[in-house]
């Protein structure tokens, strides 16, 4: 960390009552959760058009096909 992250933490921690350790401590879930969210992400486009309705015009009539499904 340099001087000037330093500086800026004491200068966080202060302005919001926290402690410097659990400022560190909540950029750090923050991160991991962006971490998280992005592999989720990728998980979730690597299926995209891994599925076929059968139907060309799906995407036009989302709403019918949708009520459709549910009504099974």
């Amino acid at each position: 960390m340099t001087e000037e992250q330093a500086a800026a933490l004491r200068r966080l921690a202060a302005a919001r009552e926290r402690s410097q350790s659990a400022l560190l401590r909540d950029a750090l879930d923050a991160l991991l959760g962006d971490d998280e969210r992005a592999r989720r992400v990728a998980r979730a486009r690597e299926v995209i058009g891994a599925f076929r309705s059968g139907s060309a015009d799906t995407s036009e009539r989302h709403d019918e096909v949708l009520d459709e499904a549910f009504a099974q």
